[in-house]
């Protein structure tokens, strides 16, 4: 079983130039402005994507060339949820401008109002464009459910798959980017690549069970944080612990520790923020040779607790985050 970046990957710096990976929800589903991007500005984003000239990536390639060093930063456009918005609005872009994407679809909501059906589904399937992927049955907290009850919903969803696709899709995003590490390393010995939905760039370093995704929405979607977004180059690393990132009272706040590279330089320029105590602030950090903890001042506040760093090397902004599901029990 997969169950850690150190298992799992090369780790070695390899100044792979990465791919950028963004996510959306709805679309032109304007009283939902949280999920939701207008078509306007999705079209003004795809368009500064290639004027900036950044290549779409095939998720089929992204998959089978994830241990590859990328000479060239690549973008991989997501979708979670499959709702009908989607079908209606986006795909038709999508297709008339041959932008590749994942459709990630938890299956009991399929066919339900407001959702696309499984002749949809299939439509983007069958397409060269579209490749599906697993997103649960419930799209419920499945961090909340018992071990028992998150692998019956991974399960149901994987029959359902089977039974409508003729197979069960190899890429995982977990519903709410939330995951405890028996999730993940469930996770691992079922799909070959997870997503969650923490910010940064992937290189062939990251766990590939916790992969980052910028999400892209009318709140952080206008063009300016857009374009800052999508020149980010990723931030390569060991290791970042806790690898626990399911956190209750007695572990919150976690103590951070990330190991960098050796051939990592620039250290000092490190800049961190996390929004712990409920408000976003400037993190303290302290380094001993690779190594950088990232000590917390507060709690965490219930549901989320999130932690952005950003590097300026040389010139050059790498970026990475990682996300804490505070539990109360």
């Amino acid at each position: 079983m997969n169950t850690s970046a150190d298992n799992s990957n090369s780790k070695y710096y390899s100044k792979d130039e990465g791919v950028l990976s963004i996510m959306y929800h709805r679309f032109n589903e304007n009283k939902y402005p949280s999920t939701n991007i207008r078509m306007n500005i999705f079209d003004e984003q795809m368009q500064m994507i290639k004027d900036l000239g950044y290549d779409f990536y095939d998720p089929k390639l992204f998959e089978k060339e994830f241990d590859e060093v990328k000479d060239k930063k690549k973008i991989l456009v997501s979708i979670d949820d499959a709702f009908k918005s989607f079908y209606d609005e986006a795909w038709p872009y999508l297709r008339k401008n041959n932008i590749p994407f994942i459709l990630f679809v938890s299956t009991q909501p399929v066919g339900k109002n407001g959702f696309m059906t499984w002749n949809q589904i299939l439509e983007i399937e069958k397409s060269e464009l579209g490749t599906i992927g697993h997103h649960s049955h419930t799209h419920e907290y499945l961090i909340d459910m018992t071990h028992e009850d998150f692998i019956e919903d991974i399960e149901t969803a994987s029959i359902i798959f089977k039974e409508k696709l003729g197979y069960v899709p190899s890429i995982f995003s977990y519903p709410f980017g939330e995951y405890s590490k028996f999730m993940k390393d469930y996770i691992s010995d079922k799909f070959t690549i997870a997503f969650g939905q923490h910010s940064g760039v992937i290189d062939l370093n990251k766990d590939r069970f916790e992969l980052p995704r910028f999400p892209i929405n009318e709140k952080y979607g206008d063009l300016k944080r857009f374009k800052s977004v999508i020149s980010y180059n990723p931030l390569e690393y060991k290791s970042i612990k806790p690898e626990e990132k399911k956190i209750n009272d007695k572990t919150n706040p976690p103590s951070i520790t990330v190991e960098f590279f050796e051939d990592q330089k620039n250290l000092n320029n490190m800049t961190c923020y996390s929004n712990d105590g409920g408000n976003w602030k400037k993190t303290n950090l302290s380094f001993k040779n690779n190594f950088m903890n990232i000590k917390l001042d507060e709690k965490f506040v219930p549901r989320r607790g999130r932690i952005n760093c950003s590097l300026n090397d040389n010139g050059k902004w790498r970026w990475f985050g990682t996300q804490f599901t505070v539990v109360t029990n």
